[in-house]
């Protein structure tokens, strides 16, 4: 479980804080906001009740907080009390945070209201305490009764973080020129203060860059398993081997966080009932509530088709094109009666273990905690896999009534620290073994063996590969001596971009969103020193591969395609438009006749006559088909009308006729009963044009679905 915290963010507003120093587009405040704002709405985003927040405004027009009585104590307002903070709490706090129209007001006092506020809330509960004060400096500060303070901050445990704007910091390589006297003075107290009481003050230029450096969550991993390793069965057997054990996760792959559906809110909502859980979803949105429905085909019923209910449906499994229903009575008999437990069933020697085989993330097998005797037997069955460089196989059961595994154990041993690497192994109908020729050989139909062919690649083509892999090598070091890539700054883009942009808009809805920090862009494209150092070998490798430029393909429609002219000068287009136009497709010939008179259109009537004799060419082949002699002419024919169409972005006429003949066919009016004939229009996928296929359509995607549907 997470620990209890605490948390005060005291906020600088005062006249001075709106004014903008050293260059920069936006005030002060808006800097320092920066800042907070990251920190509350990474807050926000763990969605933990126990993460409390207050927020205190620091030299503020008004008055607002238990202290207000003594004079000290004045300009100082509270703007958000203890408690999680919600979006409704964010948007408050936007609109409240905004530059005073006054100086006046003490840092050090606030400070002192912010350990009240905590002292009151935490009581004598384990909480974690910390106070973030951010300010530029520039207002009045008294320095009496320090030493008392920061007494009571470290008597209290309360971690003490002061960040200000153009504060001078040695280290980082920050100092402002021409700084006022006055704020001089307010520096060294608050940077005394800060070190009296173990705490930090800093530059907040520092604090803003290290922003863009993704948070790395540390999950507290909970056991997935606790049992016993054994290594025969101590029911049967005296001389069985029980070693109490727990399970935990050593890699985990961390998702980014996913959306939920909203919609917008109507009406005072009044009455409305609300099945998410899940409180202050949005003032003008609110949650989708999913229903289903079941229907079965009943003829007697109004539209043929009736509502049961949830209950009545009984499971089936698939069996050829039958379903096979077995009761639940039955399928508790299929279940295998497990019990938790990892029992070893043999061992494996490392150079024999292929690491393809590898089914899951990894996990750590650990003794018992506090448990003695199973860390030294623990101990001793991992220090003798590593010695005879052997694989440990077991059979998992992770909790009663689970299927078993089979799984992989294999010893890790570090100076502090020894545990069994766990992977699942798969079984045998879990392994797809496929045939594929040689790679490094050729071996003709008389069985001959070749070794050097066109098809294989040559030395020196390989030692130019090898050269050129080795080349982009991420642990290779760069002029000063680091890791190109450290494994530590991997970071994954997806998850973090993700994270910042939803924390960004819950404070700035109406902004467009920031461009990624350069942390996670440097990832999209691979390191320029490293490309630069491999594009020797990229040359020499396309050098001996013989690599050559391929002429991009002509794309767009057919008929405004420009005709490439051949070598030769021969316009063999021109002599064969000599001959008379062809006005009517022949049945005998019509898809190739078809092609022609399109290819040859100069007009989009021409289009609409081709498509409209291939229609009835089509028609008339169903009609006079003799049973199925004719349907897969019709398939074909249909296929090529499609084809065409799409290139020449005349969807619109495979459509109509397709949705005509669909109607023809279910009604019988093509010769009979030709309901074999739409079941294989539908297998052969030859349905409507949609919007995926050709951007001139109207059909939607599940329009398309639901026309190929059986009724």
């Amino acid at each position: 479980m997470a620990d209890k915290e605490a948390t005060v963010y005291i906020v600088d507003v005062g006249r001075s804080m709106g004014e903008c120093h050293n260059g920069r587009s936006v005030t002060d405040l808006e800097w320092a906001m920066q800042y907070v704002w990251d920190k509350i709405t990474h807050t926000v985003s763990t969605a933990r009740k126990t993460a409390c927040v207050s927020v205190l405004a620091l030299r503020s027009d008004s008055t607002s907080n238990e202290l207000r009585e003594d004079e000290h104590n004045s300009n100082i307002s509270v703007l958000s009390k203890f408690g999680q903070v919600l979006m409704p709490d964010i948007r408050k706090l936007r609109d409240a945070i905004k530059p005073s129209n006054t100086n006046r007001g003490d840092a050090i006092s606030a400070i002192v209201v912010a350990i009240t506020m905590i002292n009151e809330f935490t009581r004598t509960l384990k909480y974690k305490r910390k106070i973030v004060l951010v300010t530029n400096g520039t207002g009045p500060m008294s320095g009496d009764g320090l030493e008392e303070i920061q007494k009571k901050l470290v008597q209290d445990g309360i971690e003490l973080v002061i960040l200000g704007v153009d504060f001078d910091d040695p280290e980082y390589g920050v100092k402002e020129e021409d700084k006022d006297s006055h704020k001089a003075l307010n520096e060294n107290l608050l940077r005394e203060f800060a070190e009296g009481c173990e705490g930090d003050c800093g530059t907040l230029e520092e604090a803003i860059a290290e922003l863009d450096t993704p948070r790395v969550k540390d999950v507290k991993s909970m056991p997935s398993f606790k049992g016993m390793l054994r290594l025969g069965d101590p029911e049967r057997y005296e001389t069985a081997l029980q070693i109490p054990v727990e399970r935990y996760f050593k890699t985990y792959v961390a998702h980014p966080p996913s959306a939920s559906s909203f919609v917008a809110r109507s009406g005072d909502g009044e009455g409305e009932e609300h099945t998410d859980s899940r409180p202050n979803q949005g003032e003008a949105l609110t949650a989708v509530r999913m229903s289903r429905t079941y229907q079965v085909n009943d003829p007697s019923a109004p539209g043929g088709k009736v509502d049961v209910e949830r209950d009545d449906l009984a499971k089936g499994f698939e069996y050829g094109r039958t379903a096979v229903h077995i009761s639940q009575i039955d399928e508790n008999i299929t279940k295998l009666d497990t019990f938790a437990c990892l029992d070893l069933i043999g061992f494996i020697s490392q150079e024999k273990y292929d690491r393809y085989l590898h089914m899951s993330n990894a996990n750590i097998i650990i003794p018992e905690r506090a448990n003695e005797k199973a860390s030294l037997a623990l101990s001793s069955f991992t220090h003798a896999l590593h010695n005879s460089s052997y694989y440990a196989i077991g059979r998992l059961v992770a909790k009663e009534n689970r299927p078993p595994m089979v799984v992989l154990l294999a010893p890790l041993i570090e100076a502090k620290y020894e545990c069994l690497i766990e992977i699942q192994l798969p079984f045998a109908e879990d392994v797809r073994s496929y045939q594929f020729p040689p790679l490094d050989k050729v071996i003709t139909v008389s069985g001959k063996t070749v070794t050097e062919h066109r098809n294989l690649p040559s030395q020196d083509l390989q030692e130019a590969m090898d050269n050129y892999v080795d080349s982009m090598e991420l642990d290779h070091k760069d002029e000063t001596g680091n890791d190109i890539l450290p494994i530590d700054e991997s970071f994954s883009p997806l998850l973090h971009r993700i994270e910042s942009a939803v924390r960004y808009r819950a404070v700035h809805p109406n902004d467009p969103l920031p461009d990624p920090p350069e942390i996670l862009a440097k990832f999209e494209h691979p390191d320029e020193e490293l490309v630069k150092s491999s594009a020797p070998f990229l040359d020499k490798l396309i050098s001996k591969a013989e690599v050559k430029k391929v002429p991009p393909r002509a794309k767009g429609r057919k008929r405004q395609r420009e005709t490439e002219k051949p070598l030769s000068g021969l316009d063999v287009d021109a002599l064969l438009n000599q001959e008379p136009k062809r006005a009517n497709i022949s049945p005998e010939n019509s898809l190739p006749e078809f092609k022609q008179m399109l290819s040859r259109a100069e007009n989009i009537e021409t289009i609409h006559s081709a498509v409209k004799q291939l229609c009835a060419i089509v028609e008339s082949q169903i009609k006079n088909s003799l049973s199925d002699a004719n349907y897969n002419r019709v398939v074909e024919a249909l296929g090529t009308m499609r084809e065409e169409l799409v290139d020449y972005e005349e969807p619109a006429l495979y459509n109509d006729f397709l949705r005509s003949l669909k109607s023809k066919l279910l009604a019988e009016e093509l010769g009979g009963d030709r309901k074999e004939l739409w079941w294989l229009l539908r297998r052969s996928k030859v349905g409507l044009i949609d919007k995926a296929t050709s951007d001139m359509s109207e059909v939607s995607e599940k329009e398309a679905k639901e026309f190929l549907s059986p009724n």
